[in-house]
């Protein structure tokens, strides 16, 4: 069996340049010994699990789709603002929820204390991220190096021939 505590996972933060995306993250299934770029799915593990601090006033990330990733989330506490295609939705401790890959989504905080919740992803290999606000998308080189990519329209044969 592999065991860990959550006091014992490192705590990763993130914050955007101006300060409105903000978060802390305690990657329970790396810590379990999850190797992402791994072909073996018992290295890989079947899901990906965290635990996510949005702190007051912040956004976790951009609002965003993926093209083949499932996430399911349970919030532990606080209020969560949730948005997604049909507008915005308060969420809090015990409420659960999912969005299936091409859902577009994104996790706020709402109120006056830490937003926290737990995420389970699947984390296919190949997932991309799409960004309807600014049109950008996520994607992964070799090596699993992410980068950030704006797209113009372009004829399927082009510099091809």
């Amino acid at each position: 069996m592999r065991k860990v505590n959550l006091r014992d996972i490192e705590e990763r933060v993130r914050h955007s340049p101006k300060g409105k995306y903000g978060r802390k993250s305690k990657d329970i299934s790396i810590a379990l010994g999850r190797e992402p770029e791994s072909l073996d799915l018992w290295k890989r593990h079947p899901f990906d699990l965290a635990l996510v601090t949005v702190p007051k006033g912040k956004t976790y990330c951009p609002y965003h789709s993926h093209s083949s990733e499932t996430e399911f989330y349970l919030v532990v506490s606080g209020r969560g603002n949730v948005r997604d295609k049909d507008g915005s939705t308060i969420v809090e401790a015990g409420d659960a929820f999912l969005f299936a890959p091409g859902e577009a989504h994104q996790l706020s905080n709402a109120g006056e204390e830490d937003f926290v919740y737990y995420v389970i992803a699947d984390n296919p290999r190949g997932d991309t991220c799409h960004y309807p606000d600014s049109g950008k998308f996520a994607v992964i080189k070799d090596g699993g190096e992410e980068v950030i990519v704006r797209a113009e329209q372009a004829d399927y044969f082009e510099g091809e021939e």
